[in-house]
């Protein structure tokens, strides 16, 4: 079994801010591959499905960001899950709207929610990491996260989700470079080839010449 988490806070009011692109991101991969309906467990709301054979666990934790990692730890202890089997979908400042990258281990990067998680399980598991851009001052982070998508940026979030959904068998399966190698085919597809040019007719050749005339008294007489 594979847990699925999508990060975000709660409330009504941060539901379409950078900082749920977690959210976001899982509740469309709930919606495409039909999972069951969402029901409160561990501190959160989970949803059971399937994706290329795997049985997965769809979790938002519903403890604030910043305490995410307590909704996961109970998932995880319950089914006795190794942090390998843990995969987290988050909004990733350090990447610009409409790429993604996959990664397993390594630092928080300043988010709080990846920050708890890595503290109570470990930091072994994989991060799919959804960029949102960064405002360019660190002193802005916090009012941008916690900030409506602009009407471009919810487009280009709009597409990576569903890219990221269609996509999913691929990381499901372990193949996470073919999964970014998909993800980023759909987001920046090559252009169209050019038909190829009619070749231009092929210019007339001159006029056959004629055969030498017949003498005088030639041509055949019936007698």
């Amino acid at each position: 079994m594979l847990l699925l988490v999508g990060l975000g806070n709660p409330e009504p009011k941060y539901a379409g801010h950078r900082h749920n692109f977690g959210f976001m991101a899982l509740d469309e991969i709930v919606r495409r591959y039909r999972f069951g309906p969402w029901r409160g467990r561990f501190a959160g709301a989970a949803a059971a499905g399937e994706v290329a054979g795997v049985r997965i666990l769809a979790l938002k934790p519903l403890t604030r960001m910043n305490l995410s990692g307590r909704s996961v730890a109970e998932a995880v202890r319950f089914h006795k899950l190794d942090p390998a089997g843990v995969t987290v979908l988050y909004d990733e400042l350090d990447l610009v709207p409409g790429k993604m990258r996959v990664k397993t281990g390594g630092g928080h990067g300043g988010h709080n929610g990846i920050r708890d998680i890595a503290a109570r399980i470990g930091p072994d598991f994989r991060r799919v990491r959804l960029g949102i851009g960064h405002p360019g001052d660190r002193d802005r982070v916090t009012g941008y996260v916690l900030h409506d998508f602009t009407k471009a940026e919810r487009r280009i979030a709009g597409e990576l989700i569903d890219a990221v959904a269609e996509a999913l068998p691929l990381l499901i399966s372990g193949d996470d470079n073919r999964f970014m190698t998909k993800v980023s085919q759909t987001m920046n597809p090559p252009p169209p080839k050019p038909p190829n040019p009619k070749p231009p007719p092929k210019p007339e050749g001159p006029p056959a010449p004629e055969g030498p005339a017949a003498p005088p008294g030639a041509e055949g007489d019936a007698g």
